[in-house]
């Protein structure tokens, strides 16, 4: 199994409680421990005008950590296209890619936050249409190696060609996030890697992940189950109270994002809340428990085929990333076992 880290950093206002995450710097360290201890990817959120200081700007964070960094993976999970000029989006991730010498793991998504649609002044109405016309410019951009005219309905560019290239060919694997069935088709028909959300059970992790692969099997390609990434909470508990602190701190949070998605007349569309109690999403859905309590719960999610896991670590501890590259990863992944040993 591989084993990356999910979420990213918060630059912390007075009076407001962290989301799971710690300030920049500290972030920074963590990742660079993780690598060390051989964890296999890093996956930054996008998110804004969240009062919690979550990361906005992942691209400019990866590009910091691809200096301190030489062989970790270096994911967007996800850049909100519909929010972005795609042009621009295309030349600051080919950056990316090329100072990490091709590390990159570019994924998207249309956003699922009503706050942030108001904030931008876009109408969540127009994310599919947004985000289709964004990744058509940036696959072209990526591609071609002649100057091109692009004329669509929100964007417009005459005889441009991007700078730099990319180092992988022919471009960044691209992730999608996805959750309801018919978008995870969509995203197994167009090429996507998939991304399941932190939310979901493990029934319903498992569900998906095979709707996804029957999917790609279904257009002729082969399946990689390391194409599928689940995104979970993580804290290896100390005692009873602990555990305790960690799972309301995890449903708060979980609370929070969930109050962010709603609209202003209630409504929630996004499948990581409209479907799931976030209650139940701090434990069985979670990584959070005692060593041997995750063990089985990643048991329950490898027997299911999945075999790439993102945690999100509840606490920002480097002590649960050392604990759990001792006493968990082993079990899963020897390359991993050497590199904690």
């Amino acid at each position: 199994m591989k084993f990356g880290l999910f979420g990213g950093a918060t630059a912390r206002r007075g009076g407001v409680a962290s989301d799971s995450n710690q300030g920049y710097r500290d972030f920074i360290d963590y990742v660079v421990e993780a690598e060390e201890l051989g964890f296999h990817s890093v996956f930054l959120v996008e998110h804004h005008f969240t009062g919690y200081g979550q990361v906005s700007a992942s691209l400019n964070l990866l590009t910091f950590l691809a200096a301190r960094t030489s062989r970790i993976r270096l994911g967007t999970a996800v850049v909100v296209v519909p929010w972005h000029n795609p042009i621009l989006l295309a030349e600051k991730a080919a950056t990316v890619d090329l100072l990490s010498g091709g590390r990159l793991d570019f994924g998207v998504g249309k956003g699922y936050r009503h706050n942030e649609f108001h904030g931008f002044d876009i109408p969540m109405a127009e994310s599919t249409a947004r985000f289709e016309e964004g990744i058509e410019v940036i696959r072209k951009a990526w591609t071609s190696d002649e100057r091109f005219t692009h004329r669509g309905k929100f964007w417009l560019f005459e005889d441009v060609i991007v700078e730099p290239p990319t180092v992988q060919k022919p471009h960044p694997p691209f992730w999608m996030a996805s959750g309801r069935p018919e978008s995870i088709r969509y995203a197994a028909e167009h090429g996507y890697n998939l991304l399941l959300d932190q939310v979901a059970g493990i029934e319903q992790v498992i569900e998906r992940f095979a709707i996804y692969r029957d999917a790609v099997e279904a257009t002729g390609r082969t399946f990689d189950p390391a194409s599928v990434a689940v995104a979970r909470a993580l804290h290896v508990a100390q005692d009873d109270d602990d555990l305790a602190h960690a799972r309301a701190r995890r449903a708060d949070a979980l609370d929070r994002f969930n109050s962010l998605a709603r609209t202003p007349d209630g409504v929630i569309t996004s499948t990581m809340f409209v479907n799931n109690d976030t209650r139940l999403a701090s434990d069985e859905g979670s990584l959070i428990g005692t060593p041997d309590t995750i063990a089985g719960r990643i048991e329950q999610l490898r027997a299911g085929g999945i075999e790439y896991l993102l945690l999100v670590d509840v606490e920002g501890r480097k002590q649960d990333l050392r604990s759990f590259a001792r006493d968990i990863m082993p079990a899963f992944d020897g390359a991993a076992a050497e590199a904690a040993a």
